[in-house]
């Protein structure tokens, strides 16, 4: 990742064309930070969206801490805050382009709006991801679209299977405490036709997700941030937060 002095206005460059600082704006102003000082769980004032990029509280509330701490703290939050809205809004525009590149009909670019993003999005996708496909018509649709593309052979949903075999323990093995590692009878099992097309979907999006990730690392990887607007992980810049 990248970052320099952009000319006043602009937040980021996404394929030598400007970002306006305004979209990140508008983003943080539909979204508006909590009364107190965030903590992780409260990036961006929505209760149910967490952001691992907030910084850590430390051991006392902050209504126990200095003032000045208390101002610095929230700070360094709202900065961090700007730097995650402008990964979610520039994540936007490199899916609304790569839906045209790849001659989907790209969607409406995203209006600001307040969001709702489930807690186990999150851990599955990150915070910066979750909410980008909450917000994003065209990330929603890039990732409908690298989904179908995903070739499941037979053999991995098989495979999948086998190695679960305590994913599909019958109720009634379940009530009865059937150990499926050792022991278990055929019987004990949910029949693999009735359970493989739930697996080939399961296995479906999570391989659409990986190629989502993998997608998004390649495609902003040359954009180039204003200073201050910089990935909230990024190390270059000295207050970065970072953490899995």
């Amino acid at each position: 990742m990248t970052h320099g002095h952009l000319p006043e206005g602009v937040a980021a460059l996404v394929g030598g064309e400007a970002i306006a600082t305004a979209r990140v704006d508008a983003l943080l102003r539909a979204i508006p930070p909590r009364d107190e000082v965030p903590g992780p769980d409260a990036a961006n004032g929505a209760d149910k969206v967490r952001c691992d990029t907030e910084p850590h509280q430390g051991r006392g509330e902050p209504r126990d801490q200095p003032q000045a701490a208390r101002r610095s703290q929230t700070a360094l939050a709202e900065r961090q805050r700007r730097r995650w809205a402008t990964q979610v809004v520039v994540a936007d525009e490199l899916a609304h382009r790569a839906c045209a590149e790849r001659g989907l009909t790209p969607p409406a670019r995203a209006e600001p709006h307040t969001l709702a993003v489930d807690e186990a999005d999150v851990a599955d996708l990150g915070s910066i991801v979750a909410v980008v496909l909450a917000y994003s018509p065209a990330a929603r649709t890039l990732l409908a679209h690298l989904t179908d593309e995903q070739n499941l052979p037979e053999a991995a949903v098989r495979d999948y299977y086998d190695r679960n075999r305590d994913r599909f323990l019958t109720q009634d093995a379940l009530r009865r405490g059937v150990d499926p590692f050792s022991g278990a009878a055929p019987a004990d099992f949910l029949p693999y036709t009735d359970v493989r097309d739930g697996i080939a979907h399961g296995l479906r999006q999570a391989a659409g997700r990986r190629a989502f990730f993998a997608w998004l690392d390649r495609a902003r990887a040359d954009v180039v941030y204003a200073v201050g607007h910089e990935h909230p992980g990024d190390p270059s810049h000295p207050d970065h937060e970072h953490r899995h």
